[in-house]
């Protein structure tokens, strides 16, 4: 368990004081937008979000494996039912608890925040996002070729089913879909399967989105709440490998 927790640590204090550092040296006067053939800016290319969101998206004092920080939460707090909360106290006892722990797909939005960066490929109607872990996918239809399963049809999935559409120069993702295994952060922050995001991808400049999610949630908020945060470009890097096995196990067998 320790050895997980460090590891976490260390990577994701890595990926933020990466980010610092390159958003301090990039001072000199923004690059414009480019946009694809139909006119929408283009967000190809490699992306790292820069936030502690991976640890609490919660504004949070320190605790053992997780450093205190500011949240990503609009109004500090996520609106809880009381019985959400008083869950979400007893899981954050254990990181162990955590699914991406054990290799399971992050979900979204988590998916935009972990400390590894993800790849946008785009053409006109349509946004793929590949992430490095654990090497999940989404693709992302922008001209209404689809659209959300209804009825006994509706998913129950990791990543959820996303539908998009442009709203000017801002890409909107629509995601529901989802099943009620992951969390949101390594603090025990969780949804249900009726979890439904609204994501919202604003291109400030070729280097900076600004990124927003809205979180509606009837069975575990008590009402829709927003997180929001920065995400920077990442020139000359590529995804790399990642080597981590759904299910894995391993942590039972760590010396706490």
């Amino acid at each position: 368990m320790r050895a997980f927790i460090v590891a976490n640590v260390l990577s994701l204090t890595a990926a933020f004081c990466f980010a610092q550092t390159s958003q301090k040296a990039d001072k000199a006067a923004p690059e414009p937008i480019k946009r694809t053939s139909d006119g929408k800016p283009d967000l190809s290319g490699l992306w790292l979000a820069q936030t502690l969101a991976p640890f609490d998206v919660e504004d949070h004092g320190a605790v053992y494996g997780i450093p205190a920080g500011k949240g990503v939460v609009i109004g500090d707090k996520i609106p809880y039912q009381d019985w959400a909360l008083a869950k979400r106290t007893e899981l954050m006892k254990n990181a162990a608890n955590d699914p991406q722990a054990h290799c399971n797909l992050p979900g979204v939005p988590r998916a935009v925040y972990t400390p590894f960066p993800w790849e946008v490929i785009q053409k006109p109607g349509l946004v793929v996002f590949l992430y490095e872990y654990p090497h999940g996918i989404r693709i992302v239809h922008t001209d209404g070729s689809h659209q959300h399963p209804q009825g006994r049809d509706v998913l129950n999935t990791w990543m959820g089913d996303s539908v998009g559409h442009w709203d000017g120069d801002t890409l909107v993702v629509d995601v529901n879909g989802f099943n009620d295994e992951t969390w949101l952060d390594m603090s025990g922050n969780f949804h249900s399967d009726q979890l439904h995001v609204v994501e919202r991808y604003k291109m400030v400049d070729a280097k900076h989105i600004d990124y927003e999610a809205t979180l509606d949630d009837p069975k575990v908020y008590t009402r829709p709440w927003t997180m929001k945060f920065p995400i920077r470009a990442q020139a000359g890097q590529d995804i790399m490998e990642f080597e981590c096995l759904e299910g894995e196990r391993d942590l039972q067998h760590y010396v706490k």
